[in-house]
């Protein structure tokens, strides 16, 4: 480039050297034709490059994806359950290991990954597969790229109802997803459903959200997120993320006739699930706030029997004798019209104002009675789980049960007073997991009860430790265990 400039200059230099005789000739060629600039013209400068919205909008897509994939892992559960069809002619019961694959998302870099409870629960074994190392090369080089690591896992907590668990496992440093306020999410705003459809780790689907609070069940105290992004089996526990990369819900359920997606998923609510997570991290269950009055939502055939003011909303259906509703003057028939004031239409729309609201001593609820409208302060209360008084009576050292990695306290009578609704008044219960390597994998959960193994009865720590110790390694175990007042065999294999 310097050599050209400067032979440029050059020939500029010798165009004034021409002989004196020729100036006439010159300049009669210059009357006949138009007139030629002595200089060379510089190239007419370029328009600026026009704005192409695909490209940037496929480029923010990746981007996004980038960011989010490694935040979403896959779980991998093998659990012991009846098998279906093995023969007409056979009278006894076929138990049979089974393999059920779905989806989870990181929420802290120590490893709690936030999944739903029908993935993780009856878990004989839990693993968690880690996405591999991204590759920005061709396809080929990503497939090559998208092995990722298998690490046990521990079910840290559950709550079966809103289908919410917490899974921990050993790993620090994990990149973790922050949740998005839910009263900000609109109605066809762009999400990513992320997951593992079919099995198909590390996929990703498009999709706007339908609808911001859907009711499945009229008189259901749960409210979902409707996305068209397309949900298959598979994808539960997965994330569903804006364009922030942050969570605006868990991925649970889809309606279907066909058995796939159909357009119709649904997603936990990130406003119930940033309230749970910590909850279910330390206690290992759920505290629901009650207010002791039960509603139910509004029909038109119910108001036309009852006479009610309106036909749609909700009504209070029962108030319990000495609760905080009564001494705060609620009634049945009253109708909800607002709670901290933020209107109520529906029964899921109540319930998850009262679990996420920001005052701890109660709400202001607005009534409407026949002509009137009241406003009560009523108080909350949180009533405690069984096992809550119980972990302090557990110390580590004398009740790690080591290979079954739980803190255990063996149940005596005045324990089993406590828990009114115990099957057998003997046993040992689960106050709180330990995070051992060297423990049996298995699904247990705090507040579970241990009433045997392989067959005989466990009245003490003792006898539990016992038994365990006796058992070959890699050896079969069955514990024939309690949960939700109802019994229930868990099998486990030994380390």
């Amino acid at each position: 480039m310097v050599r050209f400039v400067k032979s440029s200059r050059s020939l500029r230099a010798h165009q004034y050297l021409f002989p004196t005789f020729a100036a006439a000739s010159l300049a009669a060629i210059c009357l006949l034709a138009p007139p030629t600039p002595l200089y060379a013209q510089s190239p007419a400068p370029q328009k600026a490059a026009q704005p192409d919205p695909l490209h940037d909008l496929s480029a923010s897509m990746q981007s996004l994806v980038r960011k989010v994939a490694p935040s979403v892992v896959q779980i991998l559960v093998t659990s012991y359950a009846p098998l279906e069809g093995h023969g007409s002619t056979q009278t006894g019961l076929v138990i049979g290991r089974q393999r059920a694959i779905g989806s989870g998302v990181i929420v802290d870099p120590d490893g709690y990954i936030l999944t739903n409870a029908h993935v993780v629960n009856n878990a004989a074994r839990l693993q968690v597969v880690l996405p591999g190392l991204s590759s920005e090369g061709s396809p080929i080089s990503t497939l090559a790229a998208a092995h990722g690591l298998i690490v046990d896992g521990q079910v840290i907590g559950l709550d079966t109802d809103m289908d919410i668990a917490l899974v921990k496992i050993q790993s620090k440093g994990l990149p973790a997803l922050p949740f998005a306020k839910y009263s900000d999410l609109r109605q066809g705003e762009v999400v990513l459903a992320f997951g593992s459809p079919e099995g198909l780790r590390n996929s990703v689907t498009l999709g706007v959200v339908s609808a911001v609070a859907r009711q499945i069940d009229p008189d259901s105290p749960y409210i979902y997120i409707q996305t068209d992004a397309a949900i298959n089996p598979g994808n539960s526990g997965g994330p569903l993320v804006n364009v922030n990369g942050q969570v605006v819900g868990l991925n649970t359920m889809i309606v279907t006739q066909s058995g796939g997606n159909e357009g119709l998923g649904f997603a936990i609510p990130s406003g119930l699930v940033s309230v749970v997570y910590p909850q279910l991290r330390q206690f290992g269950h759920v505290h629901r706030p009650e207010i002791g009055a039960s509603v139910q939502t509004i029909t038109p055939e119910l108001a036309s029997a009852l006479g009610l003011p309106r036909d749609t909303g909700v009504v209070v259906s029962d108030v319990t004798p000495g609760g905080p509703a009564e001494s705060a003057g609620l009634k049945i028939q009253d109708l909800v019209l607002a709670l901290d004031g933020r209107p109520i239409d529906s029964v899921p729309m109540l319930y998850y104002r009262l679990f996420v609201r920001d005052s701890a001593a109660g709400v202001k609820m607005q009534v409407q009675r026949g002509a009137q409208t009241l406003a009560l302060d009523v108080p909350v209360i949180m009533p405690h789980h069984a096992t809550d008084n119980l972990i302090d009576l557990a110390n580590p050292e004398k009740n790690l049960v080591h290979k079954l990695g739980i803190l255990g306290v063996e149940i005596t009578p005045d324990i089993a007073r406590q828990l009114s609704d115990l099957r057998a008044p003997y046993g040992v219960i689960v106050v709180a997991r330990t995070l051992d390597p060297g423990a049996a994998d298995s699904s247990l959960a705090t507040g579970d009860v241990i009433h045997a193994i392989n067959g005989t009865a466990v009245d003490s720590l003792q006898t539990l430790r016992t038994a365990l110790d006796n058992v070959k390694p890699y050896a079969s175990v069955v514990l024939q265990i309690e949960r939700d007042s109802k019994l229930r065999y868990l099998t486990l294999q030994m380390p």
